[in-house]
């Protein structure tokens, strides 16, 4: 066979986290959709959250596989089973976990050594296999599953240290060299622009291979963030591709979720079929967030006051084993919300692409991470962020501050994990926000119109001429020229 006419064969290497895996596993679908021999490589659990779709894949002829490495639990002391970060419920399992995913590198390098790719697709947190990429003189393309905005914000941090010139935590400050005028407080940011840290080690060795790199591939869409998508280009790597979003790429359905293919419509698509158009608040926190039960309660107690119907998804897992998870419900709760078919709350998984596409869904209230945030921009929905860890707020400052397609509630306190140890949301700063929100004031239609504009450029980025679409093919295209020139 000649070279030009061999197929393009990609692995792709995502790190062992939700936020993660999906985006990873979507792109891995569109490359094979598009004539590329796409590898996935995962932990054998891990394989098992998109196994139907890569199936699916598969059987309509697409050249797309799953090679499965055996994650060291035994070793580390980690419990049989947990194997990504949604999984598990203490810092001391996050932190096992964390080490098990380091030393799975030798295994990942034995398969890749063994399989030469034409390109290595991996995600941010295994920078290592960017020196992989070098020694077999191949492309390394990095994920950063996130926007242009978030890394802009970084950079200019870095860069001017405002939060060295503050005078408290709280005290807020402007951040130079950005297009807009955000405005952040210290305690907002992560603990590795406060203190040298393990973790901030780790991203300086990100922020390394930037440069080293072949390019880097972003979740986000050029017509969201135009102006900040043209100064990541200026300020941390000339080549990006803007990839999402790709909810709307793939038509994923299910993808990231445990084998629901087969099942019928959820019973709560059949409850929204009752409620007014835009009437419906939908409220999650995705996989990892763990509220205490407290917590919960005054959202619970805020979500009645509002007096607006809402879908509810929280944890399947309680906090501690064992523990009943209506507990922190008040007494009579789910009688009376069911009653009045006030509200809907659903443990564990849900559909939510189709709960935020369902037109009686008018708002989300949820922590503001990024596939969260990029799939109720794509609804055209409008939302109340409450961001917690991570780059969370960071992307609460482009929905509140840049894009204004919603309100920030919470007491702008970063937490170092998924348990969340920052001052407790009362009921009435809940209930504010969401009667604001799903209310009728100006303000609020105007919030209305902007994210529902934001919703069709999303979709036109997606279809063939769309910025996004191009990116996708223009990727691919320069990594076949390249293969060739070898």
């Amino acid at each position: 066979m000649a070279k030009e006419d061999q197929k393009l064969s990609v692995v792709f290497l995502p790190y062992l986290a939700p936020s993660h895996i999906i985006p990873m596993v979507d792109i891995a679908r569109l490359f094979a959709g598009r004539g590329v021999a796409a590898t996935i490589i995962t932990t054998t659990n891990n394989a098992l959250l998109f196994r139907d779709s890569v199936n699916h894949d598969a059987a309509s002829g697409l050249n797309i596989s799953v090679h499965t490495i055996k994650l060291p639990s035994a070793q580390v002391g980690l419990p049989e089973g947990i194997e990504n970060f949604g999984q598990c419920t203490s810092p001391q399992l996050m932190a096992k976990l964390g080490y098990a995913i380091v030393l799975l590198q030798n295994q990942i390098e034995e398969f890749i050594r063994d399989n030469p790719p034409d390109c290595i697709v991996s995600d941010m947190f295994f920078p290592w296999t960017v020196d992989l990429a070098d020694e077999l003189q191949v492309p390394r393309i990095m994920l950063y599953p996130s926007n242009s905005f978030f890394h802009c914000v970084s950079h200019s941090l870095r860069l001017y240290a405002p939060h060295e010139k503050v005078q408290s935590d709280s005290e807020d400050f402007l951040i130079p060299g950005l297009l807009d005028e955000i405005r952040m407080a210290r305690s907002e940011l992560q603990d590795h622009f406060k203190a040298k840290s393990r973790y901030g080690d780790l991203i300086n060795s990100i922020r390394e291979t930037e440069g080293r790199s072949y390019g880097i591939i972003l979740t986000s869409f050029y017509d969201l963030e135009p102006a900040y998508s043209d100064h990541f280009k200026k300020v941390v790597a000339s080549k990006c591709w803007n990839l999402g979003p790709l909810s709307l790429f793939t038509n994923r359905g299910n993808v990231g979720q445990e084998n629901n293919s087969g099942e019928e419509k959820h019973s709560c698509l059949s409850w929204l079929d009752t409620q007014k158009p835009n009437s419906v608040l939908y409220v999650c926190f995705g996989s990892m967030v763990q509220f205490s039960d407290a917590q919960l309660t005054q959202i619970a107690l805020a979500l009645e006051a509002s007096g607006h119907p809402f879908v509810w998804v929280v944890r399947k897992e309680g906090k501690s084993e064992g523990k009943q998870e209506e507990s922190w419900l008040p007494e009579g709760y789910e009688e009376r919300i069911g009653r009045d078919s006030m509200g809907l709350i659903i443990k564990g998984w849900a559909p939510q692409l189709e709960i935020l596409d369902h037109q009686a869904v008018g708002g989300f209230l949820n922590h503001c991470g990024w596939n969260s945030l990029l799939e109720s921009l794509t609804a055209g929905l409008p939302l109340i962020s409450w961001p917690l860890f991570a780059e969370h707020f960071y992307n609460s400052k482009l929905s509140t501050q840049v894009l204004k397609i919603g309100v920030e509630i919470g007491p702008r306190v970063w937490n170092p994990g998924f348990e969340i140890n920052s001052p407790l949301v009362g009921m009435d700063e809940l209930t504010k926000a969401i009667t604001f929100l799903m209310g009728g004031s100006p303000e609020a239609v105007k919030m209305r119109q902007r994210a529902e504009e934001i919703g069709i450029k999303a979709k036109r980025a997606v279809e063939e001429g769309g910025r996004s679409y191009c990116d996708l093919k223009a990727l691919i295209e320069e990594l076949k020229a390249y293969a060739l020139q070898k």
